[in-house]
């Protein structure tokens, strides 16, 4: 009986490490990214390109400069944030009508900010749906919404995503998680993802405290997602349920953490959600380094930054 725990222990922390190395390719022994071009505005590297866009991009001279020593920059004449995000937006309306690249039609007239670092002044912004084609940093936020008995048990809140949604579709997810748009906050962003997604008032969501961020870089036939997650953890009341809301979510799941655990190391979860979860079982001391032989590389694994 021991052996077959070991063994389905060992299994468990191959399937998360495997996990982490899917989302953190970009720089993989064996990756594409010697294929992308940097991405600079003003001088500034904010972004990589993959070669077929970049070959797109030379047919816009008066918006972008050509290739030159490993890297695409913006027009210099764009010398604001306003004309920079008015032309990169008209090369995207028009790509949108032209081309056939996939990520495009999943278009959501939602904009992101584009800047070095996330404490610099954003240089413009850009739609959400095309930042993996100039490989530009996104933010987002998720919640982890769990609750402790009186035993000091914890169980964790999960939502299952709407077969509808354009990414993703039916995967378990976090409590609640969004993007962050431009000129929207942090916070601001967590109150009305929660209240949104998982109908929770905003006087709880409130209660939600920063614990950190998970970061990652991946690639895929859409191009790169260099992503950082602003991790909240939100304690709610034993009492409270949440409910859907906006349609994104069709069902929430209370669960024991142990189950949790289990479904974490699974494809029934969307991975950067798995990644949260893993460093909650983390943070909160469900996963310890006396007994877990990856613990080390999971850590690393959850905060790849670039």
């Amino acid at each position: 009986m021991a052996s077959k725990a070991a063994a389905m222990a060992a299994v468990w922390s191959e399937n998360i490490l495997q996990l982490l190395k899917r989302m953190n390719n970009f720089y993989s022994t064996g990756s594409s990214s010697a294929k992308y071009l940097r991405f600079e505005i003003a001088g500034e590297q904010v972004g990589w390109i993959p070669t077929k866009v970049a070959s797109m991009l030379s047919s816009y001279p008066e918006w972008f400069s050509p290739p030159h020593q490993g890297a695409v920059s913006l027009n210099p004449s764009l010398d604001s944030y306003e004309r920079r995000t008015e032309a990169v937006d008209a090369f995207l309306q028009t790509l949108r009508r032209e081309s056939s690249l996939s990520c495009l039609r999943g278009w959501r007239d939602e904009k992101y900010s584009v800047m070095p670092k996330f404490s610099d002044a954003p240089l413009m912004c850009m739609e959400r749906a095309a930042t993996s084609l100039f490989g530009v940093k996104r933010y987002g936020v998720h919640i982890n919404g769990y609750t402790v008995n009186e035993s000091g048990e914890v169980s964790m809140w999960l939502a299952r995503r709407s077969p509808t949604k354009q990414t993703y579709p039916g995967l378990l997810d976090n409590l609640a998680a969004g993007g962050l748009a431009a000129g929207v906050g942090i916070k601001e962003t967590v109150v009305k993802e929660c209240q949104e997604e998982a109908c929770i008032p905003a006087a709880l969501a409130e209660m939600a405290r920063p614990v950190g961020t998970v970061s990652y870089t991946y690639e895929d036939e859409e191009g790169v997602f260099p992503e950082i997650q602003f991790v909240f953890d939100l304690k709610l009341p034993p009492q409270f349920k949440p409910s859907v809301g906006d349609g994104e979510v069709q069902e929430f799941y209370f669960l024991p953490l142990d189950k949790v655990k289990e479904l974490v190391a699974t494809d029934d979860f969307k991975p950067n959600c798995a990644m949260v979860v893993l460093d909650f079982l983390i943070r909160h001391s469900f996963i310890d380094p006396d007994n877990e032989p990856l613990y080390q590389e999971f850590v690393a694994g959850l905060h790849q930054t670039v």
